[in-house]
Formats: C-alpha cells, structure tokens, sequence
C-alpha cells in the first residue's frame, strides 16, 4: 500500500473534475465529430389530459453515435405504438444532426424484442447480471 496518497469518496467538483479530463483525454485521441460535444435528443408523449404518459431520453456525445439513455412508457399505454414512434422521432432527428450510429442497453426483462423489432441487434450480453437474468447491449444504423 502507498501511504502517499489519499484516497476517498469525490466531491461533486471532483466528479466534474474527473469528467472534464476523461474528455479532454478522449478529444486529444479523437476529436469531436459533431458541433457541440453534448447534444440531447429526447421526445415525450401526453395524453389528452396533458399527463406525461412515456418518453424517450438520448444524446449524442463528441462523436454523432447516439446512445438512448431512456425508454418509458405507462403501463396502461403500451403497445399501442408511443415507444416506437417516440424512438423513430429521435432517431430521425439525431439522424439528420450527424449522427450514424444508435446504441443503447436492455434487460430481458424489459425490451430487448421491441428493439429488435426497430431495427437493434445485439452485439453484447452480460449473463446474470442482475442474478438471473441477461443484460442486453444493442446498436443500430442510422
């Protein structure tokens, strides 16, 4: 064990810190593909009441690969088309703001059907990861 250093939880500037040279780093490697290097893209559906009733949150960072973050809609309104149409809505717009490439992660016992049913395949799984079950990683071309 080194007795020269310290080391403990980080502070929120520690955080920021360690973000900002993680992409510093990355730059240095591959510059930024895109205008801005953090670009949200994300859509929401209400119903008639103007209650929040699914949503999708993505953004695109440094390099016009999208990553969808979120994916939700209410119990009592799924399948009838808000998931798909909320994720064909920012893909198109990611889409027409650079972006090429579409990722995301899924459980098996979320979607991962859906996704392949929009286009994803899967090119990574994490087996028992939570215990029982299989953690999906999926790609799409835009």
């Amino acid at each position: 064990m080194n007795n020269r250093f310290r080391f403990d939880a980080p502070s929120v500037a520690d955080e920021e810190e360690l973000d900002d040279q993680l992409v510093a780093y990355n730059l240095r490697k591959v510059p930024c593909r895109q205008g801005e290097p953090f670009v949200k893209f994300c859509r929401c559906a209400y119903n008639e009441k103007n209650e929040l009733v699914g949503g999708v949150l993505a953004c695109s960072i440094l390099w016009n690969i999208l990553s969808i973050e979120s994916v939700w809609v209410a119990e009592n309104y799924r399948g009838q088309g808000i998931a798909a149409r909320l994720l064909k809505e920012v893909e198109e717009e990611a889409k027409a703001a650079g972006c090429y490439m579409a990722q995301l992660d899924t459980f098996d016992f979320q979607a991962p059907g859906f996704y392949e049913k929009q286009g994803y395949e899967i090119f990574g799984t994490l087996a028992n990861a939570p215990k029982g079950h299989t953690h999906y990683y999926m790609k799409k071309t835009l």
